[in-house]
């Protein structure tokens, strides 16, 4: 690169690899993205024409500045508006997903309507600032090119449609799936497993039965269906876009029966008076603690991130296992204009780095940090639920932000209860001041209170 000081303090990011159009650099907590001479036309081409100005204008893509023209094969240096928190497809909920699609649909239609294209349509280049989305991949931008195919079209069936569609008609999440596979749900997997009627549909005989083709060869001779030498006029192109977003715009989740937690904001045996003591004790925490960004664990429905959020908070990042409950968090969030990203976490077992040489997508743990931790309702569900060493929960827990609020459920709590009612009680130790003793340890206890008639309490720490 051009400029000896970036290039000496620089660190290329483990995942950006792909793309010989450029790459992405951090420095200090600085991002940058470098544009080779190779991807240097068309990211001219694009700057040129104003789309970048104008996309981040509107909000739909992270903001860059020029900062440096470089040699050795590094046309220009761009600095770019970091993103709070980076999350993964497999994170998302079914509604953050959706509208990831949605946005991905409307960002390629407003590019053709200008003369530029997408060069790929993979699901990792979409971000979220709260519940909205932004484009974060500037080079995968180019000048569209007449009569051209989309060549991304079999990667958004997988990385968006595909894993849709399987909690939309089969009733199933996408998240453990989507970690395992990290590119998506194969077309040939979803062919194999959506329902027989459901393959006479227009919209599923295109997208998913046409790609499986594709991919496979009707004959075992992918080359027999190559698009090569063939034409794709652009009105064709625009009107198949919007047939897709509005056959994705329909989609909703099939579950059948309600999670057990989707209501429970509604259904749990909190008093309104118990309720309002959590909310005061969390209300007081963030005037003290003065915590800009907060991760809630177990957010459920999102009602305790509301209210740190408007005691002062200015964003939150939720986590909660039950896909039901995240699509009502993201509903409260979207009607109520709220700064809360809900995603989804298995705590036994959080999103690992994993990928090219294990760094390609980086762990929960290296990329979820706040100055404030929320965790109501949640310890019980690993320390009882799943056996796991108070002592390292503990520690845990503090470890994900400096300051926070953790809320201790004991045995005498019916929730617990109903927990051990079928199966052997071999939690000897635990109780309120084991927990007490354990959260010593490693913070400073700021102040407790028991907030229910079972005897729940709230201890407020610092680390």
């Amino acid at each position: 690169m051009g400029d000896a000081s970036l290039h000496g303090t620089a660190v290329r990011v483990p995942g950006s690899f792909r793309d010989p159009a450029g790459y992405v650099l951090e420095r200090g907590g600085d991002v940058f993205r470098a544009v080779s001479s190779y991807g240097a036309p068309d990211y001219e081409a694009v700057r040129d024409a104003g789309i970048f100005a104008a996309l981040s204008e509107k909000g739909w893509l992270v903001p860059i500045r020029e900062e440096v023209l470089g040699t050795d094969g590094t046309a220009y240096m761009l600095q770019v508006d970091r993103i709070p928190w980076i999350t993964y497809p497999y994170e998302w909920s079914f509604e953050l997903l959706k509208t990831a699609a949605l946005f991905h649909i409307d960002l390629h239609l407003d590019l053709l309507d200008r003369g530029f294209t997408l060069s790929d349509a993979t699901a990792y280049n979409v971000q979220f600032i709260g519940p909205k989305p932004v484009f974060i991949d500037h080079l995968s931008i180019r000048p569209y090119r007449d009569g051209e195919f989309w060549t991304g079209h079999r990667q958004f069936c997988e990385q968006f449609l595909n894993p849709l569609l399987l909690r939309a008609y089969l009733g199933r999440s996408h998240n453990a799936w989507y970690r395992g596979s990290m590119e998506g749900i194969a077309v040939a997997d979803m062919a194999a497993m959506i329902p027989t009627h459901r393959k006479f549909s227009w919209n599923v005989f295109t997208n998913v039965v046409l790609q499986n083709r594709f991919q496979t060869g009707t004959s075992g001779d992918a080359a027999k269906i190559s698009m090569s030498g063939r034409s794709f006029p652009k009105q064709a192109f625009v009107a198949m876009l919007r047939q897709l977003r509005k056959w994705v715009y329909s989609l909703a989740p099939g579950d059948k029966v309600k999670t057990v937690w989707a209501d429970y904001s509604l259904t749990n045996t909190y008093s309104d008076s118990e309720r309002g003591a959590k909310h005061r004790f969390i209300s007081d925490y963030v005037a003290d603690a003065k915590p800009k960004t907060v991760v809630d664990l177990g957010c459920n429905t999102g009602e305790y991130s509301e209210r740190a959020l408007s005691a002062g908070a200015e964003a939150v990042i939720g986590f909660d296992y039950d896909v039901q409950a995240l699509d009502q968090a993201y509903h409260r969030t979207v009607d109520k204009g709220l700064n809360i990203l809900p995603l989804f976490l298995d705590a036994r077992n959080p999103s690992p780095s994993q990928g090219w040489m294990g760094k390609e997508r980086t762990g929960f743990g290296e990329r979820v940090k706040a100055d404030g931790l929320l965790a109501l309702a949640f310890e019980h569900h690993l320390a009882i639920a799943h056996n796991v060493p108070l002592d390292q929960l503990v520690s845990w827990l503090v470890s994900l932000a400096p300051t926070g609020v953790i809320e201790f459920v004991p045995k005498t709590d019916p929730t617990v209860q109903k927990m051990l009612a079928l199966r052997e009680d071999i939690f000897r130790n635990y109780d309120a001041s084991e927990f007490e003793r354990q959260l010593a340890a490693s913070a400073e206890i700021v102040r407790a209170e028991v907030v229910s008639q079972s005897e729940r309490v709230l201890f407020q720490y610092r680390r």
